[in-house]
């Protein structure tokens, strides 16, 4: 187990981008971006190679061995963070693109940024946030259960609407392993009200709350709620709308759902002031690790933390 110096610094990171003939060939189409744009998903061509997915298998497993190339300076307040004494639950760690050098060097692929910024339909992508997830194969494990929510909710301190997040599973990844589900289309709803209590993460909220809202939100809309389980085959991504609507059920099979959530955002996007009712502002994690602006603004920038993916110059 190997687990170095808190303060050394990451790898320099190239901002040299570009695609091989064959990867030019794995963006999305017209069509496929037209899609996104309509229903708030997609699901991409093989992106990731079966050595790839081979490595981040690899690489997840020496990461809860504790092997770590950096850590964080200090834990955010509400840092997922897993570790061998909360037992055989649906494991989360936040950051590892950034403590982990072999899950980094597959995550910062610049064709998942490219494919990111054609369905966004911008010129540069950035990491914005990576968490390794592991499903355990216990069908009546509480913490299986993925309750309704979308991310932008959780990224109210960021200014941007075209953010989104690949989701990308080490393997296989059907129904019964408890796949991402999209609720089709609902990046496209009017919220009712604003309740600001959705900026709490769904981990810190009760599941039958969150299923109300989604009922509410949709009958608000005048549509129905189309929820589409999502079978990704090995090295496809499914990317999905920060307004998107998603979950994810039970892994009723026999081995454990293994993947990454890796959030993304726009070279827009940058830190604002969002006011919640009881006179706080809403944060994000980044918030106590990145660097600060010039007027003292948190960073979301911060190369070590959120490194460039792509960027057509």
């Amino acid at each position: 187990m190997t687990v170095s110096n808190a303060f050394l610094t990451p790898p320099p990171r190239s901002l040299e981008f570009s695609l091989s003939e064959e990867e030019i060939e794995l963006l999305p189409s017209d069509e496929d971006v037209a899609f996104y744009a309509e229903h708030g998903w997609y699901l991409s061509k093989k992106l990731l190679t079966d050595d790839e997915t081979d490595e981040l298998v690899n690489s997840s497993e020496r990461y809860y061995a504790g092997e770590r190339d950096r850590s964080l300076s200090s834990a955010p307040p509400k840092l997922a963070y897993w570790d061998p004494s909360k037992g055989d639950v649906q494991r989360h760690n936040d950051y590892v693109h950034y403590e982990h050098d072999g899950l980094a060097k597959i995550l910062g692929k610049p064709l998942i940024g490219a494919v990111a910024a054609r369905l966004a339909q911008v010129d540069e992508i950035r990491i914005f946030q990576s968490t390794l997830i592991y499903k355990p194969p216990v069908a009546g494990e509480p913490s299986n259960i993925v309750p309704w929510h979308f991310d932008k909710h959780y990224w109210s301190s960021s200014s941007s609407e075209r953010m989104l997040t690949a989701f990308i599973p080490f393997h296989d990844c059907p129904p019964e392993m408890g796949t991402i589900t999209m609720v089709d289309g609902s990046h496209r709803w009017k919220e009712i009200g604003a309740n600001d209590t959705v900026v709490r993460h769904f981990a810190e909220r009760d599941r039958s709350e969150l299923d109300e809202m989604l009922a509410e939100n949709a009958a608000f809309n005048g549509v129905e709620v189309v929820k589409l389980p999502i079978t990704i085959p090995r090295g496809h991504l499914n990317f999905h709308h920060c307004r998107t609507y998603h979950g994810s059920g039970a892994n009723v099979s026999d081995r454990p759902r293994r993947a990454i959530s890796l959030h993304l955002q726009d070279g827009a996007n940058s830190y604002r002031e969002f006011p919640l009712s009881d006179g706080s502002l809403a944060a994000y994690n980044h918030d106590a690790v990145v660097r600060r602006t010039s007027d003292g603004r948190p960073d979301y920038a911060d190369p070590d933390f959120c490194p460039t993916l792509w960027a057509d110059r």
